[in-house]
């Protein structure tokens, strides 16, 4: 009970004559600064949180993409991804060789991509951003069937 007063009394205690001891003054001071400060810091990631909204989609399906110069080293490929009720067609070219493996033994593995309008942002598993231009997407058909 006694370590309730003295809580009462450093916050709520009012400026007295200035009989009171410097020391403890500045205590009572620091504290509730301190107080103010954790106050700031905890409200903070609050008013910094984005509006980013990632969804799970699911790879499903890679091809090559059909080019025309066949003399060309750089290979692109085709990857179909699903979100929701939308199929979604990207143009996806690998930065490097292991990218390649990357993409092209993902199909069937969930992501999570942020759709933006005319691109899909996604992160790889180092966690480097990436975005890919949409080729087309179209409504995904049900997958659903009923059971006769």
């Amino acid at each position: 009970m006694n370590w309730i007063l003295k809580w009462q009394f450093i916050f709520f205690a009012s400026i007295d004559d200035g009989a009171e001891d410097p020391n403890r003054r500045e205590e009572r001071y620091m504290l509730k600064l301190f107080c103010a400060i954790c106050v700031c810091l905890i409200t903070f990631p609050a008013l910094c949180e984005s509006a980013s909204n990632y969804q799970i989609a699911t790879i499903i399906d890679v091809k090559p993409h059909p080019t025309s110069d066949h003399a060309s080293d750089v290979v692109s490929y085709d990857v179909a991804v699903r979100v929701g009720n939308t199929i979604y067609v990207t143009l996806y070219t690998p930065s490097t060789p292991v990218d390649t493996n990357n993409v092209r033994y993902r199909a069937g593995l969930p992501v999570l991509v942020l759709i933006r309008k005319d691109t899909i942002a996604y992160n790889d598993l180092l966690g480097r951003s990436f975005e890919v231009p949409i080729i087309s997407q179209k409504p995904a058909a049900d997958g659903k069937q009923s059971k006769q």
